[in-house]
């Protein structure tokens, strides 16, 4: 192994787990997952169908994952974003994977609408509107759809 991949790898296990916010958190809103990571739907009123990639072990960076397994996590990005796309039917899709508040992998899937309170800036920044509020994309067809791409739990 590469020096800096070996310092990499001992600063992460320097993470604490306990009380991770995400290492914590079960099965709410589990819409598919496997041995290696899990999509959640948020339940954010303003983005109805928001969801996040979780990857199921404690790791802070892309970097920190084997050029296979930063694949297999990107598959489950994108196969939720293709899901999003047909199930709610947004203007706009964004992905962000920060980690600023809280150090675990993860990705935000966003389904964006050129009338909710934020667009055309990031969900984070100060709204521009009052959002036109619409009902959440059905969890049980994104449930199956994200099955149908990626297959059984």
């Amino acid at each position: 192994m590469p020096i800096a991949a070996a310092r990499t790898r001992k600063r992460v296990k320097k993470f604490t787990v306990k009380g991770c916010e995400l290492c914590d958190s079960g099965p709410v809103g589990v819409l598919w997952q496997d041995s290696f990571c899990r999509v959640v739907s948020v339940g954010d009123a303003d983005y109805p169908g928001m969801c996040r990639v979780i990857l199921n072990r404690h790791v802070g960076e892309m970097t920190d994952l084997t050029p296979r397994e930063r694949s297999r996590l990107m598959k489950v990005v994108f196969a939720t974003e293709s899901a999003l796309r047909v199930v709610a039917r947004p203007d706009k899709i964004n992905l962000a994977s920060l980690g600023n508040v809280v150090p675990h992998l993860h990705w935000h899937v966003i389904p964006r609408y050129l009338d909710d309170g934020h667009f055309p800036r990031p969900i984070w920044a100060q709204p521009v509107r009052s959002p036109r509020r619409r009902a959440a994309p059905d969890g049980r067809k994104l449930a199956r759809r994200l099955k149908a791409l990626l297959g059984n739990a």
